[in-house]
């Protein structure tokens, strides 16, 4: 069993349906959640070990994300439990299951981490029964703001010799200016061999860019696989230049919580078990490639099927 190591926030995602005001009420629902965590739980509900650093709240919402982690199998050894209460998202519904997202972070505990506390996750220890991993994935909130995204660019920079690195910028321009993400994508691309975008993402950065036009930026950057998750259009990937598409899987849409983490979680396991990392994907062919997109696309369908981020078991699915 391969391991990935994840780094990254986890979030209360406090799911709010349409029409879910009612008489002064906001009818919530609450999910464990947050880009990294559900990433690694995908993982390892897929059958690959995920070695997840975070900042687990040590108070009623931090609880709840802690159970779902630790009943999905996702290694919490490199993880610490923090005094400070859970990061909170609001996720706001549509009618057709799309959701935006409103955060609360001042004071919470996904930020506080420094550069000896995140070593672990790449230093070990480790052993035949957990071995180091082959790549190390993080994203979204905790790699944007500060001061937590400083020392996760240095934890990557340390780890990219070892370990193939893996980045989901997930932006949310509610709280991280679209223009600093623009001055630091270049940046996170000269770290990363995997970068995935959603459609959204590529209409915040680049305005009118196709994916095509993204790829190629991102390559002359260093990145060696662009994927750009498209929703209902699929996704577009590009290995080295040589580009594929991928339609969507067929579901049920309940809702998009977690949609994007999964799909990361679902390529990152296919490439995983294929041993395909560990490097700068020198073996990874197209071939493969599509094999790997549609998997993931797979595990996404699931996910949006049901509520919240709530990524499939490797028994639900039709293909490993």
């Amino acid at each position: 069993m391969a391991t990935v190591a994840v780094v990254g926030e986890v979030v209360a995602d406090a799911v709010l349906p349409p029409g879910g005001i009612v008489d002064g009420a906001a009818q919530l629902t609450v999910h464990p959640g947050g880009g990294p965590a559900n990433t690694a739980v995908a993982l390892a509900r897929l059958g690959t070990r995920a070695r997840f650093a975070g900042r687990l709240s040590g108070g009623a919402l931090g609880a709840l994300c802690r159970a779902k982690l630790e009943a999905s199998g996702v290694d919490l050894a490199a993880s610490e439990t923090a005094a400070q209460p859970a990061t909170l998202a609001i996720a706001r519904l549509d009618a057709t299951g799309a959701a935006t997202y409103e955060f609360y972070v001042e004071g919470t505990s996904d930020w506080g981490w420094t550069d000896r506390s995140l070593a672990p996750v790449i230093d070990g220890p480790f052993g035949d029964e957990v071995p180091a991993p082959v790549a190390v994935h993080s994203g979204s909130l905790a790699l944007a703001l500060h001061p937590s995204g400083p020392v996760i660019e240095r934890l990557l920079h340390r780890a990219r010799p070892r370990m193939t690195v893996s980045l989901d910028p997930n932006l949310r321009p509610l709280l991280v200016p679209v223009a600093d993400y623009r001055k630091a994508i270049d940046r996170w691309a000269a770290l990363a061999d995997i970068l995935r975008l959603s459609g959204d993402d590529l209409d915040l950065l680049w305005p009118g860019w196709t994916p095509e036009q993204a790829a190629t930026h991102l390559h002359a950057s260093g990145v060696q696989l662009v994927v750009v998750s498209l929703g209902a259009d699929g996704a577009f990937a590009s290995l080295r230049g040589e580009q594929l598409s991928v339609p969507i899987a067929p579901t049920t849409l309940v809702d998009t919580v977690g949609a994007g983490d999964s799909f990361h979680g679902g390529l990152l396991h296919y490439l995983a078990a294929a041993g395909h990392l560990g490097g700068r994907l020198e073996s990874l062919t197209t071939a493969a490639l599509q094999l790997a997109v549609a998997f993931a696309s797979q595990v996404s369908a699931v996910t949006c099927s049901r509520a919240g981020a709530n990524p499939p078991w490797a028994t639900e699915l039709n293909c490993t």
